[in-house]
C-alpha cells in the first residue's frame, strides 16, 4: 500500500490561493477516480477537485473556510502500489489525520432537536446518520425537489447506486414521516435548538462584495410602474406560434432588449468605475448580468454581446447560464464581466425593492412581480398588468435625472413592444 498526495491545484489566471469551501468526503472513506473530493472557491467561482485515483482517504488538509496555497496539500489517500509519496515522507502525511474535523458549510446544529418537538413543516422520516459537512449523493433535479419539499437531503436514506438519493427515496421519506406525525407532540411545543452558520465560502464572498458594494457607491434607486400588459400579449403570441420550434420566451429576454435599445441614449450607464484610477470605462458592448439564486449562493453569470443577439438567442443564453449557475457549473469567464445587471426575484418579486450595485458596474436594473390592477385609460377603468422596476444607481456616475430618463426610455419601449425591434 501507498500514499497519494493531491495538491491544491493551479486553477490559473495568476490565482495563488483559495478558499476550501466544502468537504465531500471524510477520513476513512473509500473514493474512486474522478469522484468529487472538495469544492474550493476562487475569487468568482467554485471549483470540484475531483480524485485522480481509487482508494482510502487518510488525512485532510484543511478545514472550510480555510484560505489555502495552491500547491498545498490537499488531501492524502491510501491506494494500491507505490503512491506518489516516497518512505521518508510518509509519516508526516500520516500526521495530518489528527488534523481538526472539518466544519460544515451548511447550517450545524449545535444542539440536536429534541424528539419531543420536531419541526412542524416537513415530517421526518427514517433518518441517516452522516456528518453535517457530507454532501449526500443527488442529481440537481432531486436537490430542487427536497429543497422544495423542505427535506434535509442528508437525512434521507438513497436507495440508488452508491446510495444516491432518488425521487423515490423523498416520497418514501415524506411518507413514514407522515406516518409517524400521529406520535409528534404540537406544533406549539417550545423549542431550544440552535443553529451555527458558519460565513465560508460563496456566502462569505457575497457577504464582502455587498459589504463592500454599499461602503464605496453612492447608492440611490429609481422606481418606476411599467404597463406590460402589450409585451405580455405579444409574448404569448409569440410563444403560440413559435415556442415549439424556437422554445418559449419568458419576460427577461424582452427586459434585455428593452436595456440594450435604451443604452444606445445613455452610454454612461453601461459602463465600469474604477473609483482607485478614477477612470470611468463606457461600454459599446452590452453585457447583461442576469443575477440567478443557487444553491450556493447569488451568482451573476453574463449573457456577453446581448446587443448582438436575437430575442430567441437571449432566451437561450439565460435558459443556458442560469442552468449552469444553479448547477454550479459555470465558469470563471461566465460569472464576469458584466457591464450592467438585471435582477429578477419572479413571482416573489414584490412591489418594490433597493438591489444592490454589482462593482464595478454603476447600474442595476431590478425586476418585481407583475400583478393585475385597474387602471385608467383614457377615461376608462381598465385591467391591466403593471410591473414595477426598481433600478440603483452609482450616484458618483450617473445623475439623477440621466437615470430617471433612462428607465423612462424602457418603459417606453416595454409599453409599446415594437419599437423593441425598429432601428
Amino acid at each position: 500500500m501507498g500514499t497519494h498526495v493531491i495538491k491544491m491545484p493551479d486553477i490559473g489566471e495568476g490565482i495563488a490561493e483559495v478558499e476550501l469551501s466544502v468537504w465531500h468526503v471524510k477520513v476513512g472513506d473509500m473514493v474512486v477516480e474522478d469522484q468529487v473530493l472538495a469544492d474550493v472557491m476562487t475569487d468568482k467561482a467554485m471549483v470540484d477537485i475531483p480524485s485522480p485515483v481509487h482508494g482510502k482517504v487518510i488525512a485532510l488538509g484543511g478545514v472550510p473556510g480555510e484560505v489555502m496555497a495552491v500547491g498545498s496539500v490537499l488531501i492524502s489517500i491510501e491506494v494500491e502500489g507505490a503512491g506518489n509519496v516516497k518512505e521518508s515522507a510518509q509519516p508526516v502525511v500520516a500526521a495530518a489525520k489528527e488534523a481538526p474535523a472539518p466544519k460544515a458549510e451548511a447550517v450545524v446544529e449545535s444542539k440536536p432537536v429534541p424528539a419531543a418537538a420536531p419541526r412542524a413543516a416537513v415530517c421526518q422520516g427514517p433518518m441517516v446518520a452522516r456528518e453535517a459537512n457530507e454532501r449526500p449523493l443527488a442529481s440537481p433535479a432531486v436537490r430542487k425537489h427536497a429543497l422544495d419539499l423542505g427535506i434535509q437531503l442528508r437525512l434521507v436514506r438513497g436507495t440508488g447506486p452508491a446510495g444516491r438519493v432518488l425521487h423515490e427515496d423523498l416520497d418514501a421519506y415524506l411518507v413514514q414521516g407522515q406516518s409517524n406525525a400521529s406520535t409528534a407532540t404540537t406544533a406549539y411545543a417550545q423549542r431550544n435548538d440552535e443553529e451555527q452558520i458558519p460565513v465560508i465560502g460563496m456566502r462569505r464572498k457575497i457577504a464582502q462584495r455587498m459589504q463592500d458594494a454599499t461602503q464605496r457607491a453612492a447608492h440611490f434607486s429609481y422606481v418606476e410602474e411599467i404597463d406590460v400588459t402589450a409585451v405580455e400579449e405579444l409574448r404569448a403570441h409569440l410563444n403560440e406560434k413559435h415556442g415549439a420550434t424556437r422554445g418559449k420566451l419568458t419576460l427577461l429576454p424582452f427586459l434585455v432588449r428593452a436595456l440594450v435599445v435604451a443604452l444606445r441614449d445613455f452610454p454612461q450607464i453601461n459602463a465600469r468605475y474604477d473609483d482607485e484610477a478614477q477612470v470611468i470605462t463606457r461600454l459599446g458592448a452590452v453585457h447583461v448580468g442576469i443575477a440567478t439564486q443557487a444553491d450556493i449562493g447569488l451568482m451573476v453569470p453574463v449573457v456577453r454581446h446581448a446587443e448582438a443577439r436575437s430575442l430567441w438567442d437571449n432566451a437561450a443564453e439565460i435558459s443556458r447560464l442560469a442552468s449552469a449557475a444553479r448547477n454550479g457549473k459555470a465558469s470563471r469567464d461566465e460569472l464576469s464581466g458584466s457591464s450592467i445587471t438585471l435582477t429578477s426575484l419572479g413571482a416573489l418579486g414584490g412591489i418594490v425593492s433597493t438591489p444592490v450595485l454589482n462593482l464595478p458596474e454603476v447600474a442595476i436594473v431590478g425586476v418585481n412581480k407583475i400583478v393585475e390592477r385597474p387602471m385608467v385609460v383614457k377615461g376608462q377603468i381598465v385591467i391591466r398588468k403593471m410591473m414595477n422596476l426598481s433600478s440603483s444607481f452609482d450616484h458618483r456616475v450617473v445623475d439623477g435625472m440621466d437615470a430617471a430618463q433612462f428607465i423612462q426610455a424602457v418603459r417606453g419601449l416595454l409599453e409599446q413592444p415594437a419599437t423593441l425591434f425598429v432601428d
